[in-house]
């Protein structure tokens, strides 16, 4: 078995536990450890909310969940001869749940507190919870379906250096002041209050804390891109910012859609990931690598049969057309295929957790036919226990009334 080299206790907060993660992103977090290139690690992670999400049948803490304590991180970690310019190859060789954790959640944010890609017309929280059998994972909040995990870790990546960290500090900002008071926000600018700086201490800590980015979205070094294919099997090179690399990583999905729509999305689990890492000196300028780039897994679920919706970038609400607008058509992908499952007997919130964790496919299928973007979204037929086909009869009901987790 390979050497665990970062332990996590599931009883204990993240900020009680002994080997302490972090939760921003800064050059200065000093490496957990650092190994040779080649060796072969295993690294245990919370479940991005660090233990905030209950295995219950109510959704108040998917309402009250804080959002400035999430994603953290297991790292992070050094590998001798790395320097800024290289890429850290990072082969994921396993990855699975926690033995006395083998469930996880899905979830509908509120729309003050993050919201999600549909929140407009599903603003309130609710909650799913899915029990892992093997492979597989069912819901008894969502009847009717059941998927094989693709296992994989929502957010990695490599530390950045000082330039880029304020470069993308000067840029969100800039974001946010052209609508400062929207809700949800338009990005998550730095927040010292209850950051977690790993082995960063004392007044060090409370600087770096002041300028440290949060977790949220994904940016050049890797982060939170939500790529469900760096399953077992995959490879993906990261750009290197600071020396020994400083890979860390967390957010662990059992099975996602494209997009992870649901924001609190995926079947989020606790877990494990063995990794190996080797370097390519000065890959960055090789060949050309600016954000991370992968190799997707060998062991992928396959699916022989899908119903596919299409969308388009016209404004459900208005009629609006938007210009080649990719944002607006998956969208609007999304919201046919909502209505679709709807006619089966599933609630809009349903049918939303549905996209949001199983392994549906999205595409851009075109995006030069002005003025429209043509989007789409796949689903697997297998996944349901009933036939979601169109067929002459109509659709008939074929799940029972069983709701999600709301809240009290």
């Amino acid at each position: 078995m390979p050497k665990t080299v970062f332990e996590v206790d599931l009883t204990k907060a993240p900020e009680e536990a002994a080997q302490k993660p972090h939760n921003r992103w800064h050059p200065d977090i000093p490496m957990v450890e650092t190994f040779k290139p080649g060796d072969v690690l295993r690294v245990e992670c919370y479940d991005w909310t660090g233990g905030q999400i209950g295995n219950n049948d109510s959704a108040n803490d998917i309402r009250d969940v804080d959002l400035t304590r999430v994603h953290y991180l297991s790292g992070p970690f050094g590998f001798e001869g790395a320097e800024p310019g290289d890429l850290l190859v990072v082969d994921i060789l396993d990855i699975g749940a926690m033995d006395d954790s083998r469930w996880g959640f899905n979830g509908l944010f509120a729309k003050e507190n993050g919201g999600g890609f549909l929140t407009e017309h599903y603003p309130n929280a609710t909650k799913s919870i899915w029990d892992f059998e093997g492979i597989y994972t069912t819901s008894r909040h969502i009847p009717g379906v059941r998927y094989p995990g693709l296992i994989h870790p929502g957010l990695i990546g490599c530390l950045p250096d000082h330039k880029l960290l304020a470069e993308a500090n000067r840029r969100e900002a800039e974001l946010i002041a052209t609508d400062p008071d929207r809700v949800p926000p338009l990005a998550c600018p730095p927040d010292a209050s209850t950051a977690l700086m790993g082995l960063l201490k004392g007044t060090a800590a409370d600087t770096a804390a002041k300028e440290a980015w949060r977790t949220v979205p994904p940016r050049e070094h890797g982060g939170n891109c939500d790529i469900k294919n760096l399953s077992r099997g995959s490879k993906v090179y990261f750009p290197v910012y600071v020396k020994g690399g400083g890979l860390s990583m967390g957010d662990i999905h059992f099975s996602q859609g494209d997009g992870e729509i649901t924001f609190c999305g995926a079947i989020e689990m606790a877990g494990w990931i063995d990794i190996k890492v080797e370097i390519i000196k000065d890959g960055m300028s090789k060949y050309g690598v600016i954000n991370p780039i992968f190799r997707p897994s060998p062991i992928d679920p396959h699916f022989d049969d899908y119903l596919i919706f299409e969308g388009i970038s016209v404004d459900e609400h208005t009629g609006e057309q938007y210009y080649l607008d990719a944002h607006v058509a998956y969208r609007r992908a999304c919201l046919n295929a909502i209505e679709y499952l709807k006619k089966f007997g599933y609630s809009g919130e349903q049918a939303y957790m549905i996209l949001g964790t199983a392994p549906v496919e999205g595409r851009i299928a075109g995006i030069v036919d002005i003025p429209n973007v043509c989007a789409t979204l796949a689903i697997p037929t297998a996944i349901f226990d009933f036939d979601i086909r169109p067929n002459g009869d109509g659709p008939k009901r074929s799940v029972p009334d069983i709701p999600v987790a709301m809240t009290s």
